[in-house]
């Protein structure tokens, strides 16, 4: 028999239910099951534990930003590593993303600055120098004491550590960055190869992250 005009379908969910399901769906690596487990996880939670997971989800949209000298995550106009007046200056460490900024960090070696790049070159993807933030990294150093956009502490940059991931797209980037920075003067290096090839940074271990950083070498002009 068909359905009559009005009739809900009762193997649906209700409207707010379903928005939420479809939500967190649509994040990386959340499936359809997963996506509804959490929905029902959060109908079986209190209405204050709920109400704190929005509030956390709207202040991660509302104030956090990327840092205007190196775009690390932060909270204000300069990162906690910008800021701290204990690193070194004239170090500066390039990685693709914030979360591998983090995993060098915890391996707690380096005690330099970092610039992020928000991603890698990719012709293949349509991902050019002007859609990374290499620009930026280059203006640090051509113009270290431009209060808006120099380095932080307006200290000329002596060295630049390409922590790049060791895959195609990595190696890539990491062989243009150089290119440019040595038209600068700049010392340029890059991780030891401790870090395997076509791993990614955020996934290797301390002590790997730690070797790779005290064992790095100069790049010669074929990016070795």
């Amino acid at each position: 028999m068909a359905k009559s005009r009005g009739a809900t379908d009762r193997s649906s969910y209700p409207n707010a239910v379903q928005r939420v399901i479809d939500a967190f769906n649509g994040l990386p690596g959340i499936g359809r099951r997963s996506a509804e487990r959490l929905a029902f996880h959060l109908l079986k939670a209190s209405k204050e534990e709920a109400e704190a997971l929005a509030s956390a989800v709207v202040d991660l949209k509302r104030l956090v930003r990327h840092c205007r000298v190196c775009f690390n995550l932060a909270d204000d106009e300069l990162c906690s590593i910008c800021a701290d007046e204990r690193r070194d200056r004239a170090s500066i460490l390039v990685v693709e993303q914030p979360k591998d900024l983090l995993a060098i960090e915890q391996a707690g070696a380096y005690r330099g600055l970092y610039h992020v790049l928000l991603g890698r070159l990719s012709p293949l993807d349509g991902v050019g120098p002007e859609d990374l933030t290499i620009d930026r990294v280059l203006t640090r150093i051509d113009t270290p004491g431009d209060a808006s956009v120099g380095n932080a502490g307006g200290v000329t940059p002596e060295e630049v550590i390409l922590g790049l991931n060791p895959t195609l797209e990595g190696d890539g980037t990491g062989l243009y960055l150089a290119e440019q920075l040595r038209t600068r003067g700049v010392r340029v290096s890059r991780l030891a190869r401790g870090l395997p090839t076509g791993g990614q940074i955020e996934l290797a271990n301390r002590a790997v992250l730690a070797e790779a950083i005290t064992a790095r070498r100069a790049m010669g002009e074929d990016g070795q």
